[in-house]
């Protein structure tokens, strides 16, 4: 079920059997920071048995009445590149909308018929075959890099190119072309702007932070910075849980180069698309799973659920902690003061007892907790 609110809700109490690709995502909590294709993507991922966190780190606002944008389109229309990068779909369709809009639709078309048009990603080529253009060249990895190694291998100097931005200026390209000899139209044909309600991004930063999501979703480069600025003074935290805890799932290589500066690992799909990125999550999260064998019983645990020999038992935050803190060290004995450290603030030593209390009844497995006197529990092996 998505989630709506700022945060996820507590799971239900009740057991699932894991039996079919429906529930190859029971258990984990997912974090979606897509605006424009939200739904879509939270649908994939529901249908995989996920819970569903949404947090627009972003939103799209189209600039069709923009000075900017109709001044590039006359500066395309008075010179006619000679190049034109087309990043995204949605900017190649809403700068022929807009241009339909001012009448110089058909002129602006001769004009990207005429060009070298280099399309970034397989969207932005069905943008261009779909106005019935032609691409001549789309780089194999989408990455902008590519892009500007392929046109200056080709030769720049002299020559008009008109790049479509992709939410804002990227002068590290555009600066690299004109270091080349090129002449460069920035095509402005949307911006990114901060959501409207900030609350589920910044609660989804303490999700991370905390560890209480087991992955997290990025379809632009721009989400990602979005959700680094809104961590603020916990960018720190948030980034080191990403690193070793909470999987960092993007939907293409440029979108993860932001967190790669970070050294954060990330897993991309081989193409870029979101049911592209949903198998990669269900294929990644579970090797990620901790697994035991205890009196006979097999234990996978999920993000907010155990899969005790095939079923899912979801649990909740506590006893899911003290499980996943045992499990962590199997045979070794933990104080009630040690497994305090892994429940939410403000819990007691009483709070440890009924965790441990709620472990045993969800899972229903005899001694899978066994309680050593005076010293506290632990996991046999």
């Amino acid at each position: 079920m998505t989630e709506r609110t700022p945060g996820p809700r507590r799971p239900v109490l009740t057991a699932v059997a894991l039996t079919d690709p429906a529930a190859a995502l029971s258990g984990y909590t997912i974090g979606v920071t897509s605006d424009r294709r939200r739904d879509e993507l939270s649908g994939l991922l529901e249908g995989r048995g996920a819970r569903v966190v949404l947090a627009p780190a972003l939103r799209i606002v189209p600039i069709a009445d923009d000075a900017e944008l109709r001044a590039a389109t006359r500066a395309c229309l008075a010179t006619p590149p000679d190049i034109v990068l087309v990043n995204t779909g949605i900017g190649m369709r809403g700068w022929l909308e807009a241009a339909e809009g001012w009448g110089l639709a058909e002129p602006l078309r001769a004009v990207l018929a005429r060009a070298y048009l280099v399309a970034r990603g397989p969207k932005a080529r069905a943008a261009v075959r779909a106005a019935g253009l032609q691409e001549r060249w789309t780089p194999d990895g989408e990455s902008h890099e590519e892009v500007v190694e392929h046109l200056t291998g080709r030769g720049v100097t002299g020559l008009t190119v008109a790049m479509q931005l992709h939410g804002e200026s990227q002068p590290e390209y555009t600066d690299a072309l004109t270091a080349a000899g090129a002449r460069v139209i920035e095509v402005p044909v949307h911006r990114w702007a901060p959501p409207t309600d900030p609350a589920p991004l910044h609660r989804l930063v303490d999700l991370i932070a905390g560890r209480l999501v087991d992955a997290v979703t990025f379809t632009s480069a721009a989400a990602v910075q979005a959700l680094l600025r809104a961590a603020g003074p916990a960018t720190e935290p948030l980034l080191e849980a990403l690193r070793t805890g909470v999987l960092a799932a993007c939907v293409g290589p440029v979108t993860a180069a932001p967190l790669r500066r970070h050294d954060v690992p990330v897993a991309i799909p081989t193409r870029a698309r979101l049911s592209a990125l949903v198998r990669t999550l269900v294929d990644e999260l579970p090797k990620r799973a901790v697994s035991l064998q205890v009196n006979g019983h097999s234990i996978t645990l999920r993000g907010h659920a155990a899969v005790v020999d095939g079923e899912l038992r979801p649990l909740a935050p506590g006893p899911m902690a003290v499980l996943r803190a045992l499990a962590d060290s199997p045979g070794r004995v933990l104080s009630r003061a040690a497994l305090l450290q892994a429940l939410p603030r403000n819990a007691d030593e009483h709070a440890v007892e009924m965790a441990v209390a709620r472990l045993r009844a969800g899972l229903a497995i005899p001694g899978l907790v066994q309680t050593v006197v005076k010293r506290g529990y632990r996991i046999p092996i």
